[in-house]
């Protein structure tokens, strides 16, 4: 069976690597183009998936436009039973449609809970206690195939969306390995997905990602944990903006108005939330260092007016 795989970063990396460690015929790589990174912006990055190929010796492919008829018929030529999709972009149906055994994507939720670009995140966001990971046939609608696979992950909570994120894409792994041996064999199921379980999971952008104090103490801390270490919650203190990376909670009955900044300027840093007090204590200053709250105050002592 040829296989084609297709993803960008690090999530996706362990699933290709276990097909080609148990000797699947990966004859080909579609990823997304370099980009310019790193200090002063003037290095070229290759995607993670890109680099495990060359060191495979997997030929690339990074197509601008997946419909330009020469990225087709180069597709086309390498003659693919079954292409495998983890964490890349929308594909026409040009694409998905054109081997015999069709496409199969990895999604990191359970479907159809969190169907979009960041069910992981918001899986946390929401204090889910669980998530998952499900494979499925790629139709036209985004995440909507009949379901293959699935696979349940706990979630702590305490754990950062970048603790299940790791957790989650080695499960994943598993489960494209799964699917694409029973796809090999031809004995796999097909489940339709309930559409009256859907929940979305849309794309996150830097401006929702201020902390609401105002909100209750789990929510809040729920909302930081689920953007840590990525895209990261911020606020604002003397007016600039601070990301929190980590917090913790302490319950308590107060009759303080919320989002008031508490701190002895030496071992904590708390702020009043409905339901008790949220401890910020991994931080990072706009334009200063990522640091622990005893460390981030023994530099930067507060003046606080409320």
């Amino acid at each position: 069976m040829r296989i084609i795989f297709m993803g960008t970063p690090d999530f996706a990396v362990p699933s290709f690597s276990i097909l080609v460690e148990n000797g699947f015929d990966v004859v080909a790589v579609i990823t997304a183009v370099d980009k310019y990174g790193g200090r002063g912006g003037k290095k070229l990055l290759q995607s993670a998936v890109k680099k495990y190929a060359l060191s495979q010796n997997i030929p690339v492919l990074q197509p601008k436009n997946l419909k330009h008829p020469d990225f087709v018929e180069e597709l086309r030529s390498y003659q693919a039973d079954l292409q495998v999709v983890v964490a890349f972009r929308m594909l026409p149906v040009i694409v998905w449609d054109m081997p015999p055994m069709g496409t199969i994507n990895l999604h990191g939720s359970l479907l159809p809970k969190y169907r979009g670009a960041a069910p992981i995140n918001w899986a946390v966001i929401n204090g889910e206690p669980e998530t998952g990971v499900t494979s499925f046939k790629l139709k036209h609608e985004i995440d909507t195939g009949n379901m293959i696979f699935q696979e349940k992950l706990s979630i702590g909570e305490e754990e950062t969306v970048g603790e299940v994120h790791d957790r989650m894409m080695e499960l994943g792994a598993k489960v494209v390995l799964k699917t694409v041996q029973a796809i090999e064999k031809g004995e796999f199921p097909l489940l339709p997905q309930d559409d009256t379980k859907v929940c979305k999971a849309p794309k996150i952008h830097h401006e929702t990602c201020e902390i609401d104090f105002s909100k209750p103490i789990d929510e809040v801390h729920n909302f930081i944990r689920g953007l840590s270490p990525y895209p990261t919650a911020w606020t604002t203190l003397e007016d600039q903006k601070l990301k929190v990376f980590k917090a913790k909670r302490e319950y308590a009955f107060h009759d303080l108005p919320t989002g008031k900044w508490i701190t002895d300027n030496k071992n904590y840093l708390k702020v009043t939330v409905k339901g008790g007090f949220i401890h910020l204590l991994d931080l990072q200053l706009q334009g200063r260092k990522r640091m622990e709250v005893n460390a981030f105050l023994n530099g930067y002592k507060l003046v606080l007016s409320n």
